[in-house]
């Protein structure tokens, strides 16, 4: 479900390349550091994006240094470290396994089975540290089993439910910044369920796959409309913070990264017909 909010390639600067694969990196090098190499299989931008905002509101002591990636051996590259890093590090490894947990015991894969295995003492360990942000993914993730075992009709029901998981994520520290974090978590926790569920129709037609857009008649200008009014409401908390460092990036990201794979959808249906 996640894999929406990132940037634009095509419209990144050299200087925002390189910052954001330096967030990204990092993230990946402090799971692999913190919980283990095989914790860094779920990581998406979706964490950078989130790292890159919270650095941008508290401005940590930030270390940056540069390593070789088996992946990328060609030459070095850089990653960014800090507190913020190491806690969306580890928000990432809760949410794999919460997800692989759910997926083992709602579909019975082997594959989740044995990801949530490996997973699980690095949880227990985030669990310490995080009570509340873990609390409420496994809450967030058994009410959306539910709605989607009895094909709940209204797609705003299971869209809030992952809003407020989102929202909790946003919240790294209960301060004064707290009820814009929030605000915005859960707005971009919604859009990020109603896009997914939107593009997904198709193949969930052909599967049989709960998807609340197909339980009633919506016209492509209706749920195009609800995407449009939920990320406008994300934005709306977003500038509400006093951001600076890394402001270009944050905002190439949700105005024009965020809609990048809806609106390749759109023009590959539209070539389509």
């Amino acid at each position: 479900m996640f894999g929406y909010i990132t940037a634009n390639p095509e419209e990144l600067s050299e200087a925002q390349r390189s910052r954001y694969a330096g967030v990204y990196c990092g993230i990946c090098r402090e799971i692999g550091t913190r919980s283990s190499q095989l914790s860094r299989l779920g990581l998406r931008y979706d964490m950078a994006f989130l790292a890159l905002l919270l650095m941008s509101l508290y401005e940590p002591r930030e270390e940056q240094t540069a390593f070789r990636c088996p992946v990328h051996p060609m030459k070095k590259r850089s990653r960014v470290g800090c507190d913020i890093i190491s806690y969306t590090a580890d928000m990432n490894v809760a949410l794999a396994y919460c997800k692989s947990l759910d997926d083992w015991q709602d579909e019975k894969k082997r594959t989740a089975r044995w990801l949530s295995s490996c997973l699980e003492p690095h949880y227990f360990r985030i669990c310490e540290a995080y009570p509340r942000q873990c609390g409420v993914i496994r809450e967030s993730l058994a009410q959306l089993a539910a709605l989607e075992g009895e094909h709940c009709p209204s797609p705003d029901r299971p869209a809030a439910v992952f809003g407020k998981l989102m929202a909790e994520l946003f919240v790294w520290k209960q301060d004064l910044w707290e009820a814009d974090l929030r605000g915005m978590g859960d707005a971009l926790g919604r859009f990020i369920y109603f896009v997914d569920a939107v593009l997904d129709r198709q193949e969930d037609r052909k599967t049989g796959n709960y998807n609340p857009f197909l339980l009633q008649p919506w016209q492509p200008r209706e749920l195009e409309k609800i995407l449009l009014l939920t990320m406008g409401r994300a934005t709306a908390y977003y500038e509400k913070l006093p951001l600076v460092q890394d402001k270009g990036l944050l905002d190439q990201i949700l105005y024009s990264g965020v809609w990048v794979r809806y609106r390749e959808k759109n023009r590959k249906e539209g070539e389509a017909q």
